[in-house]
């Protein structure tokens, strides 16, 4: 009884082995042969570590980056601080405003949508989009889409703190790896 128990065993055992297949990335021919470009190449991936590197922050590799430390992110947080957000996601790369009024006696309320197509600080970086909810006095609203010229001012303004921020960020700065023999 023994004997059947550990062959059931090794043949279960066996077979969950055998359908696991090939592992991910374990593909010879997407590397190169040559040691010296295969360290170049994962090193610009941000796949190494260096030892003089030790104990200095990294941005690569399993450290994940915080809003904190995205300069878009931030410039656009601060450039629309008055206004109060009704979701902010920064892993979706969005920030919702609620609707926002700058006084009460005014029947016009907007809301502002900023989504984020790249961390790098361009003018393309940003998606925004202003809308403009205006209702009469039977609160019958309508929703329109905000004129350009408010889009291309919050724009230029995030851009401009981002740059500040960058310029003001000496942890930003990433040294190219240099093989030598």
């Amino acid at each position: 009884m023994n004997n059947l128990k550990i062959t059931v065993f090794f043949l279960i055992f066996s077979l969950i082995l055998n359908s696991c297949g090939k592992f991910p990335g374990a593909d010879a021919k997407k590397f190169p042969p040559d040691p010296k470009l295969r360290v170049a190449k994962n090193l610009e991936e941000g796949r190494g570590f260096r030892l003089s590197d030790m104990g200095k922050k990294s941005n690569g590799g399993g450290n994940f980056e915080f809003a904190s430390s995205n300069e878009l992110w931030r410039a656009s947080l601060d450039t629309i601080d008055f206004i109060p957000l009704a979701s902010v996601n920064y892993s979706g790369g969005i920030i919702i405003t609620d609707w926002y009024s700058a006084d009460s006696s005014t029947n016009e309320n907007i809301k502002i949508s900023i989504r984020f197509l790249t961390n790098e600080i361009r003018s393309d970086a940003l998606d925004i989009k202003v809308f403009s909810k205006q209702c009469n006095l039977k609160n019958q609203c309508v929703v329109s889409e905000k004129n350009k010229d408010l889009v291309a001012e919050l724009k230029k303004e995030i851009l401009k703190k981002a740059t500040l921020y960058s310029r003001n960020n000496p942890d930003k700065k990433v040294k190219p790896y240099i093989y030598s023999e």
